[in-house]
């Protein structure tokens, strides 16, 4: 796992924990203390992740998920003491791609920060192509394939999966899916769990138990990168 890393957190604690950890995977890591810095920082380096705390000295993390998001699409996860699921939605509507509670096992950030990587890389190399195992989305002709076979979708299932193919790995809210299929978040979620278990019928192997596409309870879902 190569690549430059971002940490934005005012505590020195976790960001002496932090640093040695992706360090030893192979990343260069740099850390900014405040939001206007780490906003700063992300226009001049460019890095390929942003962990971000949202409890800054200098303004709350979710301004600074905003501004960022007005100059880049670097991936952001949020590494947060804030437990409450109004603060995690709201994180996630912002941009930001996934959200990991304090106190967190370093395996498991590890494991977030790599299917960033994955992610960013993903996009990077191939903007019309996506492909996941056996399911292969061709953005530009609006094709899906699986296991070569074609997948005939409907207009609002093709651009819910968009939506999650294009941040695959990571959690998409159910405010965001309802935009990219209905053109508004307002929509009754029932509609949209009922697109999402007609995308589970034509894509995974047990719709009961899905391993593609995820349920974030109470957030949204997750179209889940192979390890």
């Amino acid at each position: 796992m190569q690549g430059d890393v971002l940490i934005v957190d005012d505590e020195p604690a976790l960001v002496a924990v932090l640093q040695p950890a992706l360090r030893a995977a192979g990343c260069r890591v740099s850390v900014a203390s405040d939001g206007n810095s780490a906003v700063d920082r992300v226009v001049a380096a460019e890095p390929d992740v942003v962990l971000l705390d949202l409890g800054l000295p200098d303004m709350d993390g979710k301004d600074v998920i905003r501004l960022i998001r007005q100059s880049s699409e670097v991936p952001i996860i949020v590494i947060s003491a804030r437990h409450q699921e109004a603060e995690k939605i709201a994180a996630l509507d912002e941009g930001a791609d996934d959200y990991v509670n304090k106190p967190f096992e370093i395996g498991e950030l590890m494991a977030r920060v790599r299917a960033a990587f994955r992610r960013s890389r993903a996009s990077t190399l191939n903007e019309t192509i996506f492909e996941r195992g056996d399911l292969r989305i061709d953005f530009a002709a609006r094709e899906v394939e699986l296991m070569g076979e074609p997948i005939k979708l409907s207009p609002k299932e093709y651009m819910l999966l968009h939506a999650l193919a294009r941040r695959a790995g990571h959690v998409v809210t159910h405010k965001r899916l309802l935009t990219a299929g209905w053109g508004e978040p307002a929509t009754d979620l029932q509609y949209l769990r009922v697109y999402i278990g007609l995308l589970r019928q034509k894509l995974e192997a047990d719709p009961s138990d899905p391993e593609m596409l995820v349920t974030e309870p109470g957030v949204g879902y997750r179209l889940v990168l192979p390890s």
